[in-house]
Formats: structure tokens, C-alpha cells, sequence
């Protein structure tokens, strides 16, 4: 098991944010990665939790060939762009929109005089030149929603082998991880425990991020993350 949290990382930002990058993977980010990020899993390239300065935006810029995932998590975002444009999000509320071999320019802005928090996470898509699409989620206040990943015969999700899905658990939920995941913490605490090596047990709260197989999670105060696996 592998961890990470959020003192152990430089802060850094553009236009009207500052954030902690998590994951920042070689394949996409090559030789400008940062040693004291995470590599990523599967399709998963990024993540990073972003807190947007009243009234501060990212400025309009384009993406192609990646897709984009946003989870509001404090606060509120009025999304602009050519996918989409004019949609408000409130916490809790995801965003996926994939650019494809067409493309999209998007600028995510805090309309609000206070601060706001953002996850953002970037995966690569499994098929290259594919149209822009756009989805959005208001995942279960309990349980496990599904906001990406899945074969192409559905619809729900943006078809790929690497899932990703956000959960939400009360105090003595327990959930078991059996493949190889990547999990980030972003509201409560739970203990994270994998079965290879049982004498590690992990603390995890806002701000954490594990990886680990075979991992057994039992929540200690209600808790918010966000779980990436990859399947075959």
C-alpha cells in the first residue's frame, strides 16, 4: 500500500486557482512530472484538488484527446464552453466531458465571493478520434455511483477499462477493493487496510490518497472518495 496526502505536496495553481497535484503521470506529463506525485492507473493520468479563489476561473482552454472529469465538492462552478455552456454545478454535482479527436475549449469559473474546491481528474480515452461528448452526475448521497468507465454497449458512463466511481458511506460502512485501486479521501476518515500486508493499516481523511490491492476499507466518520480501478 502507498500513500500520500496533502502536506506532503507543493502547492501550485494558474489563473484564479491553487491546487495540490496528486497524480501527474509520465505518460502524459513526461519529463515536467513531479517526483512527489503519483504515477496513475490504467487510463487515469491526473488528479488534482483544485480551490478556486472568489470569483476566479481557469480561463477558456482547450482539450483533445483526453477526458476531463469534474466533481464540485464545496461550493459552486458556471461551466462556459463549447459543450454545455451556461450549466451551473453545486456540490456534488460531476462533470465528464470527453474531447476526443474533435476537441473542446471549456473555462470552469467560481461565481461567488468566497473560495470553492474542485477534483479534478484526467483519464486517456481507450479509442483515439472520437466526437466530443459531454455527460453529467448527482451521485447517491450513499452507496457507489458510477461516473466513468464501462463496456460500449451502455450508455450511462464514457466506455472505458478504467472505472471510476464516487462513494459515499456512513460510520461503520465497511467495503472491500479487490483489484488494484487508487482511492482519494476527500470529506471524513476511514482506515484502509490491505490483506498482502495486514500489519499496515492506514488512517486516510481529507487530503489522502492510497493505493493498494486487495484493499479492505472501514469507515470511521462519514466519508466522501473517489475510487479508481482498472479492469482487463
Amino acid at each position: 500500500m502507498k500513500t500520500l496526502t496533502r502536506d506532503q505536496l507543493t502547492l501550485s495553481g494558474f489563473a484564479g486557482i491553487v491546487e495540490h497535484r496528486f497524480v501527474t503521470d509520465s505518460r502524459l506529463f513526461g519529463s515536467r512530472k513531479s517526483k512527489e506525485t503519483s504515477e496513475g492507473l490504467g487510463n487515469f493520468v491526473y488528479l488534482a484538488d483544485a480551490v478556486y479563489n472568489p470569483l476566479g476561473e481557469s480561463g477558456m482552454h482547450p482539450h483533445s484527446e483526453i477526458d476531463v472529469i469534474s466533481i464540485i465538492l464545496d461550493g459552486r462552478v458556471s461551466h462556459e464552453g463549447s459543450m454545455e455552456h451556461g450549466k451551473d454545478l453545486v456540490a456534488g454535482d460531476v462533470q465528464v466531458q470527453r474531447a476526443g479527436g474533435e476537441g473542446f475549449d471549456h473555462n470552469e469559473i467560481n461565481p461567488d465571493d468566497q473560495n470553492n474546491r474542485m477534483l479534478q481528474i484526467w483519464a486517456l480515452p481507450e479509442t483515439k478520434g472520437e466526437p466530443a461528448a459531454y455527460k453529467a452526475y448527482r451521485p447517491a448521497q450513499q452507496g457507489v455511483t458510477r461516473i466513468y468507465g464501462g463496456d460500449k454497449n451502455q450508455t450511462d458512463t464514457f466506455d472505458s477499462h478504467t472505472i471510476i466511481d464516487v462513494v459515499n458511506l456512513t460510520a461503520g460502512d465497511t467495503m472491500a477493493l479487490p483489484n488494484e485501486s487508487v482511492v482519494y479521501v476527500t470529506k471524513g476518515q476511514a482506515t484502509f487496510n490491505e490483506k498482502a500486508n495486514s500489519e499496515k493499516v492506514f488512517s486516510g481523511q481529507d487530503g489522502s490518497l492510497i493505493r493498494g490491492t486487495d484493499l479492505e476499507v472501514t469507515v470511521t466518520d462519514d466519508v466522501n472518495m473517489v475510487v479508481v480501478s482498472h479492469g482487463a
